[in-house]
C-alpha cells in the first residue's frame, strides 16, 4: 500500500483533533446551539430531523478542519457536487499526489439500548468503489485516496417533547431554550475498521458501519481480524454472487458466507465484532 508511513501519521493526528471537537461546539456537555435568528432577533429552534442537525454541526465545525488541515500541512477540498464522495478531500501541501477521504458522519444513540447507536452510511459500494479509477460520483478515483476515513458524532437526543416541533424564542430568552441534542461523542477512524457487512440504507448501494459503540471507538468491525483487501472484495461483489442452501439459489449477502465461499473461514473475526442489540 502506497504512502502507509504517512496514512498512520495521518490517521493519528486525525483521531487527536477528533478528540478535541466537543470544546468548540458544546458547554456542559450540550450543543451550543439553539437555532436560526432572524433579523428581528427571533430564534427559530432546531427540530431534531437527522439531516439537519448533521448540515449545521458540519457548519459549525468546518473552520475547526480548516485550521487543522492547516497546521498538518494539507488543503482541504469539498467535494464538486451533492452526496459526491468523500465529504472532505485532505491534499497534502508538499506532494499532493498524497491525498485522504474523509466523510462526515453523525449519528444518535438507540434510547433503549444505549451501548448502541443507530448507525451510518460509509459510502457507496457501487461504481466507484468496484472500478477504481472511475470519478463517477466521486471527487478524485478511489485509488488516488491513501486512506479512507470516517470522522463520527454520536450524540444523545433530547427528550420527545423538545424535539417534535420548533419553536420561536426571542433573543432575550436564548439561555433558556433547550438544546435539542447532547453527550456528544467524536470519533475518528478508516472506514473498513467500522464497517458491517450489511448495507447502511434500504436499497440503495450503501456499505453499512456496525452499530455498538465500543466497537466502533475501538475499530473493532467486521473485517477488522480479516483486513481491509476482503472488505474490498466483499463489498465489491455484494449481492452478486449466488450459492446454493439446501438446494436453492441465494445471494451472498453476509461476510461468514462469502468466507466460506472463498474457503476462508478462518479468517472470520472475533465474537466481539458482532455484537447485536437484544431483541
Amino acid at each position: 500500500m502506497k504512502y502507509i508511513a504517512e496514512k498512520e501519521e495521518f490517521s493519528r493526528r486525525l483521531k487527536e483533533f477528533a478528540g478535541g471537537l466537543s470544546t468548540y461546539i458544546a458547554k456542559n456537555d450540550e450543543w451550543t446551539v439553539r437555532g436560526f435568528i432572524d433579523i428581528f432577533k427571533n430564534i427559530h429552534t432546531i427540530s431534531s430531523d437527522t439531516k439537519i442537525i448533521s448540515k449545521v454541526l458540519e457548519l459549525h465545525l468546518f473552520p475547526h478542519f480548516l485550521s487543522f488541515a492547516e497546521e498538518i500541512g494539507y488543503d482541504i477540498e469539498l467535494a464538486a457536487c451533492q452526496n459526491w464522495y468523500p465529504d472532505l478531500t485532505f491534499i497534502s501541501k508538499v506532494n499532493p499526489q498524497l491525498k485522504f477521504a474523509v466523510d462526515l458522519k453523525t449519528t444518535y444513540r438507540d434510547e433503549k439500548y444505549p451501548d448502541f447507536c443507530n448507525g451510518f452510511t460509509l459510502g457507496s459500494h457501487g461504481e466507484y468503489f468496484v472500478d477504481r479509477n472511475s470519478t463517477k460520483n466521486i471527487q478524485y478515483p478511489y485509488s488516488a485516496y491513501s486512506g479512507h476515513f470516517c470522522l463520527g458524532i454520536i450524540y444523545s437526543r433530547a427528550s420527545l417533547d423538545q424535539r417534535e416541533e420548533t419553536q420561536i424564542y426571542p433573543i432575550s430568552e436564548l439561555d433558556s431554550i433547550p438544546p435539542v441534542i447532547k453527550n456528544f461523542l467524536f470519533f475518528a477512524e478508516e472506514k473498513w475498521k467500522i464497517a458491517s457487512d450489511k448495507s447502511g440504507s434500504g436499497n440503495t448501494a450503501n456499505i453499512g458501519s456496525i452499530q455498538n459503540i465500543d466497537d466502533i471507538l475501538h475499530g473493532n468491525g467486521v473485517f477488522a481480524k480479516a483486513g481491509e483487501n476482503l472488505f474490498d472484495e466483499y463489498w465489491a461483489n455484494f449481492g452478486k454472487i449466488d450459492i446454493f442452501v439446501n438446494g436453492k439459489s441465494k445471494k451472498i449477502t453476509s461476510f461468514g458466507e462469502y468466507l466460506q465461499y472463498r474457503g476462508l473461514s478462518e479468517k472470520l473475526n472475533n465474537p466481539r465484532a458482532s455484537k447485536r442489540k437484544a431483541t
